[in-house]
Formats: C-alpha cells, structure tokens, sequence
C-alpha cells in the first residue's frame, strides 16, 4: 500500500466533505470540487478523518486518490499559487481583460488567454502571478506562459519561475 495513504486526511476547518456513492463533493470558501472515485478504492470518513483503502489487495490508485483528495482540501480552503519573474531587457507583462499580454522581445506581443478558474495578477511589469483551486490548473498555466519563451543558458533571460536557478554557460573562447 502507498506511504501516502497510511496516514489518514484531516479535514480542514471550513471545508465540507459530502460522500454520495463513487461520487466526493469538496466544498470550501473558495470553491467546490467533485470527484469521481476508482472502483479500486473505498474511502471511511470517521468524524473529520478520512481514510483512502484499496478494496482488493494492492493498487496503485489508493495514493492517487489520497493525493487529489488532500490538494482538494487544501485548494478550496488556502488554494495555489505560482510566480513567475520575466528577465531580460524590454520583457513586460500587463493585464487587459481577460488576456495576458506579454512582450518577450518578439516583434509582435504575445496575447494569453487565461482560462477559466484561474486568476492572474502583474504586480509589477517583471511579476506575474498565477492563482487558483485547482493544483493541476495553475501549474499547467505558469507552464504554458513559460513555454512562450524559457530562460536561455547564455545570458539567462526569459521567464523563469520565481527562485528558479538557471545555470549560465560560458561563452567560445577565440
């Protein structure tokens, strides 16, 4: 069995957690979520613990649904987020609406539609930060805005993650 599901979940204060069959409801100040469980798990809820049980055996889905369970929990209650820091000289981020626009030395600017459930925010031009419930969500997002242009090893420019180490090669020697 995972290592991960031996410890049972706590459930935080202000977060309601309604079984109905295979079906889990997660519901908190900041959202709601609805999980469909694997045949190869069952879940006991006894008071404000739950415990994530393989029906047969082993399986590997026991840890999974633990997993997703807990960021559930926390995502409704506190939620996530991701910084992202953009270095180069003229890289800027603002916000119009409902769309990133980001100028990465490109000759035109790149417009980023932010999808639903996730909130973005350009604190300054060289921050942006990338906000919501849903742990998958907001990390495929920062992961797709780093994508438009990842630091290069020459001089380190791009957008990074905030923290991110990026290792500088050295140049040819003549």
């Amino acid at each position: 069995m995972s290592r991960i599901a031996k410890k049972p979940l706590t459930i935080a204060k202000g977060v309601a957690f309604n079984q109905d069959g295979r079906v889990v409801h997660i519901k908190g100040e900041k959202g709601a979520f609805k999980l469909s469980l694997d045949a190869a798990v069952t879940i006991e809820v006894e008071g404000n613990l739950i415990s994530v049980r393989p029906t047969a055996g082993v399986h590997p889905m026991v840890g999974t649904t633990c997993k997703l369970l807990s960021n559930m929990m926390e995502g409704v209650s506190k939620g996530f987020e991701r910084k992202l820091q953009l270095v180069g000289v003229g890289y800027r981020a603002k916000i119009e609406g409902d769309i990133l626009e980001l100028s990465l030395g490109f000759s035109n600017p790149v417009r980023f539609p932010i999808p639903a459930g996730i909130s973005i925010k350009a604190p300054t031009n060289t921050e942006i930060i990338v906000s919501g419930i849903d742990k998958q969500l907001v990390g495929e997002t920062a992961a797709k805005i780093r994508k438009f242009r990842p630091p290069e090893c020459y001089k380190g420019k791009g957008v990074r993650y905030l923290g991110e180490k990026v290792v500088i090669k050295e140049t040819k020697k003549k």
